[in-house]
């Protein structure tokens, strides 16, 4: 089969050493399976008459890294899998980039997670389509709106919409001499959206990665810890990664949430959870820790994962 993975720009730079992102053991697996895997990022997608390409690499593998060929161009519809996966920020690049797909006949192209999907799910605004496995939180670009709130709930998180990896995530508490600063930073001044979410005392211990695929949830799970002095995760090693579980009631529910997604056409999530509680629905790029779950559970979750994601393909269900 052949297989097209869209992937970030600065991942495709250092592609061959970076055995921490989820495309590198997915990649390598389907290359190992004898599959034919090409490498592009959004800047080299383009439509030429209304038919849909992409410039990029065969990928191949040598002493268990994954090396690039020359770049060349071909029609997206050559492949019968396309992993869509590039990182936020969820900019007008990006959205453009998911336009390029609407000209790929889906008869022909399976693509996961289906593009227009991804545009119209934000990941932190449309979490609330859960609501009930929410804290208490709020979307607005109002002072006001959020000074109300953190006088309800005392101590707040404000996030921006678009970005990943805890980028312009900010702790706010009552009585913080910097109050207007931070609202106003934020916000742009009042200018831009945010999530504003009441901030959850264990979050000082982490929060659980749940990894969906394919409307189910994984047994295996991991805990990602605040690092360099932060309230947050915002640095991917060892240390700050541990073996974590799943409670039933948290497979339960999250397993609605799985189903649910998966008929909006997001075959692929990662939730990020503080006591039961959903922070926000990875559907970008979702990481799945498979050298950190493979270490914890003695296991090989890429062979996993890539199972569960061919069983969505038309062609090998029928």
């Amino acid at each position: 089969m052949n297989i097209l993975f869209v992937i970030d720009r600065i991942e495709l730079k250092y592609f061959e050493f970076n055995n921490l992102v989820t495309n590198f053991w997915l990649i390598k697996e389907f290359l190992d399976r004898k599959n034919s895997v090409f490498i592009t990022t959004i800047d080299k997608l383009s439509l030429d008459d209304g038919i849909a390409y992409a410039s990029g690499f065969e990928s191949y593998t040598k002493e268990n890294n994954i090396f690039l060929g020359k770049e060349y161009k071909q029609k997206i519809e050559n492949f019968e899998l396309v992993m869509f996966r590039p990182d936020p920020p969820v900019d007008l690049d990006y959205i453009n980039a998911t336009y390029i797909f609407d000209f790929v006949d889906r008869e022909k192209t399976f693509i996961i997670n289906d593009p227009k999907s991804i545009r119209n799910f934000n990941e932190k605004m449309h979490s609330v389509l859960f609501k009930e496995y929410m804290p208490e939180n709020i979307v607005t670009s109002s002072r006001n709106d959020i000074l109300e709130f953190l006088k309800e709930n005392n101590e707040i998180i404000l996030k921006p919409l678009n970005k990943c990896f805890g980028a312009g995530v900010m702790y706010l508490k009552s009585g913080d001499k910097n109050t207007s600063v931070i609202i106003n930073s934020a916000t742009n001044n009042g200018t831009n959206l945010v999530m504003v979410q009441k901030y959850l005392d264990n979050a000082i211990y982490g929060d659980k990665r749940v990894l969906i695929a394919n409307g189910e949830v994984f047994d295996y799970c991991v805990r990602k810890l605040p690092s360099n002095n932060d309230f947050k995760f915002n640095e991917h090693n060892d240390n700050c990664i541990k073996k974590e579980v799943l409670t039933e009631e948290e497979k339960y529910n999250f397993t609605q949430i799985a189903q649910k997604l998966n008929t909006m056409g997001i075959y692929t999530a990662g939730l990020d959870v503080i006591d039961g509680k959903i922070l926000e629905i990875n559907v970008t790029s979702p990481c799945y820790f498979i050298k950190e779950i493979n270490n914890a559970f003695n296991t090989q979750f890429e062979k996993i994962l890539a199972d569960k994601l061919l069983s969505l393909m038309p062609s090998l269900c029928s």
